[in-house]
C-alpha cells in the first residue's frame, strides 16, 4: 500500500498519529507526517482507520492494485 498526504489539506489534527503512532507523526509544525520507512504503512492495521479518522480527508490510501480508497 502507498500512503499520500495532502500537506495543502492536513490541519495538524493529531488523529493520524493517535490512530497509528507506528506510522504517523507531526512534523515541527505540527502536520501529519510519516515515519522514515513507513511510507508503505509497515504492515500496520490501523493505517486505513487513521486515514477516516482525518477530519479533512487529507490522507490517502492506496492499494497495491493502484486503486484509492476512499477516506471518509
Amino acid at each position: 500500500m502507498r500512503i499520500d498526504i495532502d500537506k495543502d489539506r492536513c490541519i495538524g489534527a493529531g488523529q493520524c498519529a493517535l490512530a497509528a503512532p507506528g506510522v504517523f507523526t507531526q512534523d515541527d509544525e505540527g502536520f501529519s507526517a510519516l515515519l522514515p520507512g513507513r511510507e508503505d504503512g509497515g504492515g500496520d492495521p490501523m493505517v486505513k482507520e487513521a486515514a477516516r479518522a482525518c477530519p479533512v480527508s487529507a490522507i490517502t490510501v492506496t492499494e497495491k492494485d493502484g486503486a484509492a480508497r476512499a477516506t471518509e
